[in-house]
């Protein structure tokens, strides 16, 4: 096999692995060090470089930053399952009660309020179809209109303050979290409005 069809074998590897019911973090990890193993044995790269990996494991451990992934994750399920979103979806849908698609406004409002709280497009998503969905069916929405609506105030998570994917970004590029949160601020806040 050559160097170039590691990296489609790893993947069909991973699927594999995952097609057979495995964890993604187990099925990851297994497939990784699997095709390392495989490397080695074809000649790609040293075994000298498998003695890195726990220093390696040991220093995004040790990483301050990304300390955040953990706690924004925990808050965002947090407000889903303390009702807390709900509520703030009631309140703003009264806001907005007299105008027309008054609810989706609500709707995309705390799509980015739960974005930004929550940081991860997938709990965002999850979470404001199990509050939303319902209400908007319920209120006579086309349920069309209602999915679409959602998924699209739920995937402004990675770019709405503060993001887990910019707190990885800003880490890997070695820039600072704040700056990166103050040059994506306007851009999140325009694409609300674009989307209301």
């Amino acid at each position: 096999m050559s160097m170039e069809w590691m990296a489609p074998a790893m993947f069909a590897g991973l699927i594999i692995v995952l097609l057979m019911g495995y964890p993604i973090a187990f099925s990851l990890a297994a497939n990784g060090l699997l095709f390392a193993i495989i490397g080695i044995q074809l000649g790609f790269f040293d075994m000298s470089l498998m003695q890195a990996l726990p220093e390696r494991v040991l220093g995004i451990m040790a990483n301050q930053t990304l300390l955040a992934i953990p706690f924004f994750t925990f808050m965002g399920l947090i407000l889903e399952r303390s009702g807390m979103a709900e509520e703030l979806l009631d309140s703003i849908g009264q806001l907005f009660g007299a105008i027309r698609g008054g609810l989706a406004y609500a709707v995309i409002l705390v799509g980015a309020l739960l974005a930004a709280t929550t940081g991860v497009v997938a709990a965002s998503v999850i979470a404001m179809g199990l509050i939303s969905l319902p209400i908007m069916v319920r209120y006579g929405y086309d349920t069309r209109v209602a999915t679409v609506v959602i998924a699209a105030s739920g995937t402004r998570a990675h770019i709405i303050p503060p993001s887990l994917v910019l707190i990885i970004l800003a880490d890997q590029r070695g820039i600072s979290v704040g700056d990166l949160y103050k040059g994506v601020l306007m851009p999140s806040l325009g694409l609300t409005g674009l989307y209301i």
